[in-house]
């Protein structure tokens, strides 16, 4: 999330919580596609990570971001830690090991997502190269230690830094030490949000399979082909994973409020300065938990929507679905994620052929795929059919889906080419994160430097 969100409306009942959610709800030519990418910087020079402080650093890249794009800072205790379009048409910010990420405008083709997204990358690069900076598409650090990695001073981090070794044993290499692509799509009522959701869970285990690619820890493989997917098994399962009542037939907006109310909080933001609330439940935060704890303790929107974004479903539910079972990846792949998504559930017909293709996956079928995905990648399976059987039926699903949206750029072209380097993942049945291993045992020569070279911005 770019930036936390002020906004001092009272909260006077449980239904309005629930309503601020279906407030998203929007006629289908108003949907949009909003598309964030991330990215871990690094010196050319050293392939060693960059620090937030000094000549050549974090800073200097926002800096000079800033005077590029003439866009607004997000500050923190005095420091700048983001940027933000003052209309809303994006957003700069940093992930807490350093990972530069822009949060795109909500736009209406993948042709103009994959014009924002080089259009970003190739400001960046302007900024970036004087510096000695490049910037690695994998969806997890392949090198750097935990202790190597460098600390953004952002003050909901060190809330978070604390937190997570209480929750879970990976929360602080989630933080850090990886990196991912998402789309965010919007939905008209709430059964038409209740069948995405129940798609898109079904299906993020498919998803993460293809873009497996993140196959490295500390310098060496790792025996997996997603790190990223594995970390997430045991950062926090109290706000992350499959939920189980999304599977439900009347699963709507107040169930997952429901759920979002009990999980614990980790702050509350009052007058620019970020208190620790990760005692309490939301639930508890509305029934006065807080009161003479931190000023002002009556919880309000703000409170909730800041609330929202620090949850880590397979899928998140805000004013719109959030897709978050990708690693991050190369150019085309940060394409290829909205034109999946897009192609599956903004096409009434895709989306009903998806819904049919996994209405007879249980939830239990669902955990089971994606706990086995993070090592098996696309020979992971639902029932007796791999990842790579099932992606071919969505592959062609998504495929149908863009070319009836007709969505066409300036030279005539459709949307669905983007989804070709999916495509060929699933044609050749190798995955990004198998040919950086194999190319580590042969052409790399055992050493994880190359890696820095091949898959740069």
């Amino acid at each position: 999330m770019a930036r936390d969100t002020t906004d001092e409306t009272p909260i006077s009942s449980i239904e309005e919580l629930a309503g601020y959610l279906a407030s998203g709800c929007k006629p289908k030519k108003d949907w949009r596609i909003g598309t964030e990418h991330e990215k871990f910087p690094f010196f050319v020079e050293s392939n060693g990570p960059v620090p937030y402080e000094g000549q050549s650093s974090i800073r200097a890249l926002l800096e000079g971001m800033r005077e590029k794009l003439g866009w607004s800072p997000i500050m923190d205790d005095g420091r700048i830690i983001g940027l933000y379009e003052p209309t809303g048409m994006g957003a700069i910010s940093l992930e807490p090991g350093g990972q530069f990420e822009l949060s795109g405008a909500p736009l209406e083709s993948i042709h103009q997502t994959c014009r924002e997204s080089n259009a970003h990358l190739s400001q960046l690069r302007q900024i970036a190269d004087p510096l000695g900076i490049k910037f690695l598409g994998l969806g997890a650090s392949p090198k750097w230690t935990l202790d190597e990695t460098p600390r953004m001073p952002k003050s909901r981090y060190d809330i978070m830094r604390a937190y997570m070794p209480k929750v879970g044993t990976q929360g602080l290499d989630m933080m850090h030490r990886t990196s991912t692509i998402q789309v965010n799509l919007d939905f008209s009522s709430e059964a038409d949000m209740r069948k995405k959701m129940q798609v898109a869970y079904r299906l993020q285990p498919v998803a993460t399979a293809l873009f497996a690619n993140s196959p490295f820890t500390d310098g060496k493989p790792n025996g997996l082909q997603s790190w990223r997917a594995d970390i997430w098994r045991d950062t926090d399962n109290d706000r992350a994973g499959v939920l189980p009542f999304v599977f439900a037939d009347d699963f709507g907006f107040m169930d997952y409020t429901q759920w979002v109310l009990d999980v614990p909080m980790y702050f509350v933001l009052r007058e620019g300065k970020y208190h620790d609330c990760t005692r309490v439940t939301f639930r508890q935060f509305m029934n006065g938990a807080l009161e003479g704890k931190i000023p002002d303790a009556r919880p309000n929107m703000g409170d909730w929507t800041n609330h929202l974004s620090t949850v880590f479903p397979e899928v998140r539910l805000k004013k719109f679905m959030e897709m978050r079972g990708a690693d991050g990846g190369p150019w085309r792949k940060i394409c290829a994620l909205p034109a999946l998504w897009v192609g599956l559930l903004y096409d009434d017909v895709a989306l009903e052929k998806a819904d049919a293709l996994t209405r007879d996956w249980s939830f239990e079928d669902v955990v089971a795929a994606r706990d086995s995905v993070p090592k098996d990648g696309l020979k992971a399976k639902v029932g007796n059919r791999t990842m790579r059987e099932i992606g071919y039926d969505v592959l062609a699903i998504a495929r149908a889906g863009l070319l009836a949206r007709a969505k066409l750029n300036a030279d005539g072209f459709d949307e669905a080419h983007f989804l070709a380097p999916l495509e060929e993942i699933v044609a050749r049945g190798t995955r990004a994160a198998e040919q950086m291993v194999t190319e580590y045992h042969s052409v790399w020569g055992g050493s994880i430097e190359p890696v820095f070279l091949e898959y740069a911005y």
